[in-house]
């Protein structure tokens, strides 16, 4: 190999070279070096760790890049990845950090990127147990005539715990209920409040009151329910609720006045005959929305003109009808399952039932949720995180 004289000057280097150069003219090999400096993105916080993105610089230095070098600050500590975003781990909870990211080709690694925004990891504390409210929608009351009054509305089935498992990472879907429709003299089909439903927790709609001649001779009972419908003029045809969420409608002996729907905690009223409807069945009492709230009450009896109709239970259950002139039955309040108010007098239709509710808490020492879908409320109160949905949805730990 040719040695230049150990008096040659790089200047003397670089001339010759460039003699050879134009010599060689397009066959000369351009020089080799570093990529460029690679474009910083974003870095987003986690736990220990951060995930950084960057785009590839504009120069691969003349060879291909086969990697890229992401070190933070303070620390020093490095991760390595083949291309965006790399993930940097060892990172020490509670420490703000940037990071600068340095590509590398055969030769070596380039400069460093410009440095990115500061995050601050921080440590996953998800929760692993919620408590839950189901409520269904409320069942209509019974529709009633000048001489009758229709059954009131049984109130959506309740459920209620405490530390119920979920698992981070999963995503829960929430079903929130419908009221039933309100029905019509000469529609006797029976008018039901639809399942409210969280995970495997189903709450049962509440079921619809009786109306004459639905309960005639025959015996035709009114749906089972979260809670049953009152009876309207034939004894025992009061709907039935279900064990745990709700209770029967109450029952009625051969009057003309209705029976009250059941409640959450009680059986709908009886009917006094010739007198006045049964009142609905009294609701359940939840805090978990932040504060004190009452849910399905059943709807009150409806009652034949002139007499007076049975009152709602309290938690949204809607008052009894009797007449055109200002009694008409009233519908179960929205997202409390509140059962629908019997009809009666010259007000033939009866009233709708109340829509239901999904609320879950958990200690304000947990995370937030990753996400939730149906719009629902979120508060921060009591030492509790709450999330209240009216409508259909979901929730992710």
């Amino acid at each position: 190999m040719a040695q230049f004289p150990s008096t040659t000057s790089a200047s003397d280097v670089w001339a010759l070279i460039d003699v050879y150069r134009a010599r060689a003219g397009n066959n000369w090999p351009s020089p080799t070096t570093v990529p460029g400096a690679p474009t910083i993105g974003t870095a987003t916080g986690g736990n220990a760790q951060a995930t950084v993105t960057f785009t590839a610089p504009a120069s691969d230095g003349g060879s291909p890049i086969t990697g890229y070098r992401v070190t933070s600050s303070p620390g020093g500590i490095t991760a390595t990845g083949s291309s965006s975003p790399i993930t940097i781990t060892g990172l020490t909870n509670g420490t703000a950090y940037t990071f600068t990211v340095a590509a590398q080709n055969a030769i070596g690694y380039g400069p460093e990127s410009a440095a990115s925004n500061s995050v601050t990891p921080t440590a996953v504390n998800k929760t692993s147990s919620v408590d839950y409210l189901v409520v269904a929608g409320g069942g209509a009351g019974g529709f009633g005539n000048s001489s009758i009054g229709g059954g009131g509305g049984g109130a959506g089935g309740l459920r209620t715990a405490t530390s119920f498992a979920v698992t981070a990472g999963s995503s829960i879907t929430v079903t929130v209920g419908a009221g039933a429709a309100a029905q019509s003299n000469g529609s006797i089909q029976p008018s039901i409040g639809s399942n409210s439903v969280f995970s495997t927790i189903t709450s049962i709609g509440g079921g619809s009151g009786n109306h004459y001649p639905y309960n005639d001779s025959s015996g035709n009972r009114p749906p089972t329910g979260g809670s049953g419908g009152g009876s309207a003029r034939s004894s025992d045809t009061f709907g039935f609720g279900t064990s745990g969420q709700g209770n029967n409608g109450g029952s009625q002996d051969n009057g003309d006045e209705a029976s009250g729907g059941g409640g959450a905690s009680a059986v709908g009223g009886n009917a006094t005959s010739g007198t006045s409807g049964g009142n609905g069945g009294a609701g359940t009492a939840s805090s978990y929305s932040g504060s004190s709230v009452t849910y399905a009450g059943g709807g009150g009896g409806g009652a034949r003109s002139s007499r007076t109709p049975g009152s709602g239970g309290s938690g949204g259950g809607g008052k009894g009808g009797n007449d055109s002139s200002g009694n008409n039955p009233v519908a179960g309040t929205a997202n409390t399952g509140g059962g629908g108010g019997g009809g009666g007098g010259f007000a033939n239709n009866s009233a709708a039932g109340g829509s239901g509710v999904v609320i879950i808490r958990y200690p304000n020492t947990f995370d937030d949720a990753v996400a939730t879908t149906g719009s629902p409320t979120f508060t921060n109160t009591g030492g509790f995180k709450i999330y209240r949905w009216t409508g259909s949805g979901s929730i992710t730990f």
